[in-house]
């Protein structure tokens, strides 16, 4: 094989890579946009940072203002909000059950997953809770570019398709261009991850 024709396919490779990284990036960005809503069992808001003073980020509080809104619409019965404790040094899911009963979501129907570091642990902890309740149908809610790898990893864990409706986050920042390209990445990251049901 000549070093031209070693050339041309390594030309091709790299735009071919480039031109699925583009389509899959828009599959992403477009899905994340097209929320599905429809009644269910209980919504599941994941996580992100909490600012020093112990109150959401703005990325936070907007998933969190979208349960409130679709919690009010009456799309579900319960929540469960699902983070770690990060940097900081809060528990995001206790931050967040604060701000829900703050504006007016009874503090019944929150409930808490401390260990959702990951989307996937927030996917296996939530399966976890929902059994355990009789639970089946779910309603993610977190930032557009987030929404498919969060149901994809909810399949993973066990969920029927069917069963995993989403809505995002009413709020676009220009990080989000980042977060965009960091997802195709971590979408196959997901993709090659062991089925568990």
């Amino acid at each position: 094989m000549t070093t031209l024709n070693v050339k041309k396919i390594l030309l091709y490779s790299i735009a071919s890579l480039l031109l699925w990284f583009c389509i899959h990036t828009l599959a992403i960005v477009v899905d994340g946009f097209n929320d599905e809503i429809d009644k269910v069992d209980v919504a599941v808001v994941l996580g992100n940072k909490v600012d020093v003073d112990g109150t959401p980020a703005k990325r936070l509080q907007a998933r969190l203002d979208k349960a409130i809104e679709l919690f009010e619409e009456g799309y579900f019965p319960y929540i469960i909000v699902s983070g770690g404790t990060g940097k900081e040094g809060f528990d995001e899911a206790e931050v967040m059950k604060v701000y829900l009963v703050k504006q007016g979501i009874p503090e019944e129907v929150i409930i808490k997953d401390n260990q959702g570091y990951n989307s996937f642990m927030t996917a296996e902890n939530s399966k976890t809770i929902m059994d355990e309740l009789d639970l089946n149908s779910v309603m993610v809610i977190s930032q557009y570019f987030h929404i498919t790898r969060t149901k994809l990893a909810f399949e993973k864990i066990g969920f029927d398709k069917a069963d995993i409706y989403s809505a995002h986050a009413d709020i676009v920042e220009i990080r989000d261009i980042y977060s965009v390209v960091r997802e195709f990445p971590a979408y196959y990251k997901y993709l090659l991850l062991k089925n568990k049901n």
